[in-house]
């Protein structure tokens, strides 16, 4: 249909003439009201957003000499954390002479691991950064 005549129609129906495919031979154009296309558009993608999931990675700190009880205090939180389906990663820093005890540190790690294993999966091992242990765990 001629580009003049497409145009009155769109006119008389108080509708927009909106180019589809540009690079077709020739070009596709469609008839629509084109502020409810962008309207429902948009809402759409607003949706869309809503229902994804937001997963979050929560951080936990520990020091190598950290007593158990307070170890203790720090698995709770952990196990909270993991309830609500965010990640966690724990942290062991080491300063000044507690930079030799990197062995302490495995074994508050692997302690961790043990203790939450029926509600988390190890995500990423003990690794070392620096003058620290990281380890990452995913709720099952």
């Amino acid at each position: 249909m001629p580009l003049k005549e497409a145009l009155e129609i769109a006119y008389r129906e108080d509708l927009d003439l909106v180019e589809v495919a540009p690079n077709a031979d020739p070009p596709v154009c469609r008839i629509m009201d084109y502020g409810k296309y962008k309207y429902q558009a948009s809402k759409k993608s607003q949706m869309a957003r809503k229902k994804s999931k937001t997963f979050q990675v929560k951080e936990i700190r520990v020091r190598p000499h950290t007593d158990k009880h307070d170890l203790d205090v720090k698995i709770k939180k952990i196990k909270e954390f993991l309830e609500r389906k965010d990640r966690v990663k724990i942290t062991v820093m080491f300063r000044g002479r507690e930079k030799a005890y990197m062995d302490s540190g495995l074994d508050i790690l692997e302690r961790i691991a043990e203790e939450i294993k029926e509600m988390g999966t190890i995500d990423k091992p003990p690794t070392k950064e620096g003058w620290r242990l990281t380890m990452v765990i995913a709720p099952k």
